[in-house]
């Protein structure tokens, strides 16, 4: 994450989006709060200045992002690719969905997320319960 450190103004405008969640971010939000994917810790709305990340990860530098129908004209892309390799230059890695799938592919979501998270986790899938130690 940048070191820069989000202002006053930033971190309340970032909790004022939390309030404010799109259909598409809430659906999402239910799947990734309180450790539900795989057992990550993502925030919601993060500040990162000067963007504000949909979702964030900080133990794997993982954003994820949605896109509704504003980020599909020619100066959506261009703003989009702008904010992508900025965060790439920070050190995150960015995943970006539509919101359609979200509403009609949620599984495919999460199965894309877990696909990049498995490739990239800096930890080994844990032992089943029960074969730890055991001599």
């Amino acid at each position: 994450m940048p070191n820069e450190r989000a202002s006053p103004g930033q971190r309340l405008f970032a909790r004022q989006l939390r309030t404010q969640l799109t259909d598409c971010e809430r659906l999402l939000w239910r799947q990734l709060r309180n450790r539900g994917l795989a057992g990550l810790k993502f925030r919601r709305q993060h500040p990162c200045p000067p963007y504000v990340l949909d979702f964030y990860c900080a133990e794997l530098h993982l954003v994820i992002e949605l896109d509704g129908g504003q980020h599909y004209d020619e100066a959506g892309l261009a703003k989009d690719r702008v904010r992508t390799a900025y965060l790439r230059r920070q050190g995150l890695e960015v995943l970006r969905f539509n919101n359609m799938d979200v509403l009609e592919n949620m599984d495919g979501v999460l199965a894309e997320v877990m696909r990049w998270v498995e490739v990239r986790s800096p930890y080994p899938n844990p032992l089943p319960e029960g074969e730890r130690g055991q001599d």
